[in-house]
């Protein structure tokens, strides 16, 4: 489905026609659960692309007013939930705009002591809030069950990717020891489109991932959103043991490989970004046997 600037302005003026006359903006945004578009100066207007980035909008008004609270950095309030109608099938949200800019993987400030130190810091608070009745996150299976789709998407990049090496850190990733502690509440989706920047964190958004799993799940943003210089710093302020990191290593390849096997040919900025995430764990692994 096509998402037009008019139709969000008509969703808006049907629905919630108090804000009929604030321009709509659209976001030149690469992400693929949702179409988002700035809604005046200080909202965001954020309309699921599939069904099932749909069934995040309930889990966003419900969690994210309680998390913000306990969070040492900004993240996106809802403001209003919309409702499904002929011009949009799916549950839609309006919640508030927050500035920065994504990171570019390798960037100035992806290398960032400062940053590194930021993502610790939200990462940690993160896990320290209460679980009751939280739900699981999108990644709350164990790293051992990704094992099929992995190997799947390293036989697509085969010739794409050196294969032998990309599969020898995803088979040392599961001979780290499996995560049988209460699970904790994780993002679940730390990536560059999901966090912002001026220099250092400014804001984290899209928690369409979030809820209770392993901790490494989040540990994927030392790839992600880091360079080797400011990677040891995020680890030794997390605590990461070397069982965690290697799971949340595992876990930061089988997703760069999924992604890049899936959108190489559609949309270059993801798989841009899911390279250089395998070029990184990979360097890393030149580096460990040099």
């Amino acid at each position: 489905m096509i998402i037009e600037p008019s139709l969000v302005h008509g969703l808006i003026a049907a629905q919630f026609p108090h804000w009929a006359d604030l321009p709509v903006e659209a976001v030149g945004a690469s992400g693929t659960a949702n179409a988002i578009y700035r809604l005046g100066a200080d909202k965001a207007v954020r309309l699921p692309r599939t069904e099932g980035s749909a069934a995040d909008v309930a889990t966003e008004h419900r969690w994210l007013p309680l998390l913000a609270s306990r969070l040492p950095f900004p993240v996106p309030l809802p403001l209003v939930q919309g409702v499904p109608d002929k011009a949009f099938p799916r549950p839609w949200s309006v919640c508030t705009w927050l500035d920065g800019a994504n990171p570019r993987p390798g960037d100035g400030s992806s290398a960032s002591e400062l940053l590194a130190a930021d993502l610790a810091e939200f990462v940690l608070a993160l896990r320290r809030i209460d679980p009751a009745d939280a739900p699981p996150a999108y990644r709350s299976e164990p790293l051992a069950s990704r094992d099929p789709a992995a190997r799947e998407a390293l036989a697509a990049l085969d010739g794409v990717l050196d294969r032998a090496s990309a599969t020898a850190a995803w088979n040392e990733a599961l001979t780290a020891e499996p995560f049988t502690d209460r699970p904790v509440w994780v993002h679940g989706d730390l990536q560059p489109g999901n966090v912002l920047v001026a220099g250092r964190l400014t804001a984290v958004i899209d928690f369409g991932c979030t809820g209770l799993a392993d901790p490494a799940v989040d540990l994927i943003a030392a790839w992600y959103l880091l360079t080797a210089g400011a990677r040891e710093t995020f680890r030794t302020a997390v605590a990461a043991d070397d069982a965690t990191w290697t799971r949340g290593r595992g876990w930061a390849l089988s997703i760069a490989l999924m992604e890049l096997a899936h959108y190489r040919d559609t949309n270059p900025v993801m798989a841009g970004i899911a390279a250089q995430v395998i070029d990184e764990i990979l360097a890393e692994g030149r580096g460990a046997r040099g």
